[in-house]
């Protein structure tokens, strides 16, 4: 019996499709260091695998279909404040990074990023180590330069969870049974975002996304200004 068998980083992996998440296990367990134990492709299922299995280490995408991964990360966190996740994701705007540092996330890898980083970050991660880029880093220290505001930086938690939704086509409803709030509470939520951002309409939320690259694709982000009418 080899004695100094190294004990392999055990995974999750949190994204919607089917076969990034292959692609994903396939990259982390080319290593003997590190074991993909489980797959999800939600938010809601996140929470609950990752609270009952507690992996070394969680690689989650931002972008999930109803609770948006920063939420995830706040519950999660919120419960095992000693959680390791490694947030994933297509977005390279510093909005979405900062805010999963803030939520509580310990790394944060754009999918553009070479496949040797991920690699390099889920071992970081599972150290207790912090994993940002280097140019992600320099980006996050520009944005904290004066007379750089921006104006999604003065929403909450909550308020950029909402938002998150309210560009991605979702109903006041529909956010409500999402993050399990009455109705009333979204609806505030959505009243502070407009009057955060100084817009009157949903249409005009919409384009302050799309101006600071929070909708992946010209396609999508025209359907949107069409529903928001």
């Amino acid at each position: 019996m080899n004695e100094s068998r190294i004990t392999p980083v055990r995974v999750v992996l949190v994204d919607d499709h089917a076969v990034v998440r292959e692609g994903y296990r396939r990259l982390l367990e080319r290593t003997e260091d590190i074991s993909v134990i489980a797959e999800v492709a939600s938010g809601e299922d996140a929470y609950r695998i990752v609270c009952d299995m507690q992996p070394d280490v969680t690689v989650m995408d931002i972008n999930l279909p109803g609770m948006g991964g920063i939420e995830v990360v706040r519950r999660i966190v919120a419960r095992l404040p000693d959680a390791r996740i490694l947030m994933f994701s297509m977005h390279e705007d510093t909005v979405f990074s900062s805010r999963a540092l803030q939520a509580g996330a310990r790394g944060y890898v754009t999918k553009s990023a070479a496949p040797e980083v991920l690699v390099e970050a889920v071992r970081l991660v599972a150290q207790g180590k912090l994993y940002i880029s280097h140019e992600m880093a320099q980006e996050l220290a520009v944005q904290m330069l004066p007379g750089r505001d921006n104006p999604i930086d003065a929403l909450s938690a909550r308020e950029f969870e909402v938002f998150r939704l309210l560009v991605a086509g979702h109903s006041l409803q529909e956010i409500s049974k999402i993050l399990c709030l009455s109705y009333k509470t979204v609806a505030n939520y959505q009243s502070n975002i407009k009057h955060k951002l100084d817009v009157s309409n949903t249409a005009q939320v919409v384009r302050i996304a799309l101006s600071h690259g929070l909708i992946a694709s010209s396609s999508e982000a025209e359907e949107l200004r069409t529903e928001a009418g």
